[in-house]
C-alpha cells in the first residue's frame, strides 16, 4: 500500500455509522428511497430559522472587499464578542471575547483543543457510549481514548470515573446531551465530576482539564436544562458548533471557549491560536461568522423534534423495546431485544431498516435509531420494527 498504514487501519475498521450510510446508499438504489428507513446519520432535517435566511442574504449582499480577507487566528473580534456575551449568560460566567475563538465546527474546537493540551501518550477519558470519533480526535495528537462505563440509566458513574482517572489523565471529556443516549448529565454529578477532578489534579499535580462536547445543548425537551460546565470546574473548556441549532452542520461553523477562571487561561488560549492555524483549519469561515454572529441563542424550532421523538417512542414501546426516553438530541438508543446488537441491526436491515450498532458506540447492546427525519420514515418502519423484534421473542 502506498498509504500510512495507521490511516489503512483506520479504513479498515471503519464507523458502523459510515458503514450503515454505504449499505443505506445501496438498498435505496436497489428499492428506491421510498422504500428504505434510514435512521442511520444524525443529519439535522428540520429547516434553519428563516432569519437564517435573512441574514445570510444581507450578510452577503453587503460583503466587500476587506470582508473576505485574512483576520486574526482566533476569528472576527465582534463575532467573538457576539459569542461571548451570550455565553456569559448561558454558562452563568464572566466570558469575555478574548476566551473564545472560532473554529471549523465542534470537530474542528476539539481537535484544536486536544493539539494544545495533548503530549505523546496522555490519555483522554470519557464517558460510554460515546462518539466512534472521539477515539481518532485524541489519536490525531498523541492522546490515548481511554473510557469509563455509565450507570444502566447513562448518567455519570462518580465512583468508575475515580477509579479510572489516573497519572496519565489529561481529559475527561463529556457529551451532554450525549450522542447517542440523548442523555443530559445533572448539576449535581458535573459538580461532584469536578470535586473529583480537583482532587486528582493535587494528587498527581497536574491539571486535567474538562473539555465538553455541547453541539446538542438547544436540542431538548420537556423544560430540562443543560447545567452549565463553567460553574462546575474551573479548568474547563467547551466545544461546540451551530450545526444541531440551526441546522446547518455542512457550514463548519463552531467555536471553542476557554473558562475565564482556568488557571492557564493564557497560556491556552495562546496555545489555540496557535494550534488552529497549524492544523490547516486557520480560520472559521468568514461568511459564517458574520451570519452566526447575530443569531446567538436561536434555534430551529425544536417542537418539531419532539413530536417525531414522541412518534417513535409510542410506537417502538408498545412492541416492547427497551429504552430511556432521551431528554435531549435526536437520537433514540432502545436496548437489542438479543445480546448481539449487529445481529439485530442485520435483522432490521433485513426489513429495510437501517439504525446503527451500539457496539459502534462502546454501547454493545443497543442501538441507536436518528429520528432526525421525515415522518413517513418513521411511520413506515413501525411494522419493521415490530416483525423484527417478534422474530426473537
Amino acid at each position: 500500500m502506498t498509504i500510512s498504514k495507521k490511516i489503512e487501519n483506520i479504513i479498515a475498521g471503519s464507523s458502523f455509522i459510515r458503514k450503515m450510510f454505504e449499505e443505506g446508499a445501496r438498498l435505496k438504489k436497489e428499492y428506491g428511497p421510498e422504500n428504505v428507513c434510514d435512521f442511520s446519520l444524525g443529519n439535522p432535517n428540520v429547516p434553519p430559522p428563516e432569519k437564517f435566511n435573512e441574514i445570510l442574504r444581507e450578510t452577503v449582499s453587503t460583503c466587500g472587499l476587506g470582508d473576505h480577507c485574512y483576520m486574526p487566528n482566533t476569528g472576527y473580534p465582534m463575532v467573538c464578542g457576539s459569542v461571548a456575551e451570550y455565553l456569559a449568560e448561558e454558562q452563568q460566567a464572566p466570558v469575555t471575547d478574548k476566551e473564545i475563538l472560532m473554529t471549523c465546527g465542534a470537530a474542528g474546537a476539539l481537535n484544536v483543543a486536544f493539539k494544545a493540551i495533548l503530549d505523546p501518550g496522555d490519555e483522554v477519558l470519557t464517558p460510554i457510549p460515546c462518539f466512534v470519533e472521539y477515539k481518532f480526535y485524541a489519536d490525531n495528537h498523541g492522546g490515548v481514548l481511554k473510557t469509563v462505563p455509565t450507570t444502566p440509566g447513562f448518567e455519570l458513574d462518580l465512583e468508575a470515573i475515580t477509579a479510572a482517572i489516573s497519572e496519565k489523565t489529561k481529559v475527561f471529556l463529556i457529551n451532554s446531551p450525549n450522542n447517542p443516549t440523548g442523555q443530559i448529565y445533572s448539576e449535581a454529578s458535573l459538580k461532584a465530576l469536578g470535586e473529583i477532578l480537583e482532587k486528582k489534579c493535587r494528587e498527581y499535580n497536574r491539571t486535567i482539564y474538562l473539555v465538553s462536547d455541547e453541539p446538542y445543548r438547544k436540542i431538548v425537551y420537556d423544560d430540562v436544562e443543560v447545567p452549565s460546565i463553567f460553574t462546575s470546574y474551573k479548568e474547563s473548556i467547551i466545544g461546540t458548533s451551530y450545526s444541531k441549532d440551526i441546522s446547518i452542520p455542512g457550514e463548519r461553523i463552531g467555536f471553542v471557549a476557554v473558562n475565564p477562571a482556568a488557571t492557564y487561561k493564557n497560556d491556552l488560549l495562546a496555545a489555540m491560536a496557535v494550534t488552529n492555524r497549524i492544523l490547516g483549519y486557520v480560520n472559521a469561515p468568514a461568511l459564517m461568522q458574520r451570519v452566526v454572529a447575530c443569531m446567538q441563542g436561536m434555534s430551529v424550532d425544536i417542537s418539531e423534534y419532539g413530536r417525531k421523538r414522541e412518534m417513535l417512542c409510542e410506537g417502538l414501546a408498545g412492541f416492547g423495546y427497551e429504552f430511556i426516553k432521551p431528554p435531549g438530541t435526536f437520537y433514540l438508543f432502545p436496548r437489542s431485544p438479543i445480546p448481539d446488537d449487529v445481529e439485530f441491526v442485520d435483522a432490521l436491515k433485513e426489513e429495510r431498516i437501517l439504525v446503527v450498532p451500539g457496539t459502534g458506540f462502546n454501547g454493545p447492546g443497543y442501538f441507536r435509531i436518528a429520528f432526525c427525519v421525515d415522518d413517513s420514515t418513521i411511520k413506515n418502519a413501525m411494522p419493521g420494527f415490530e416483525r423484527a423484534i417478534a422474530k426473537f421473542r
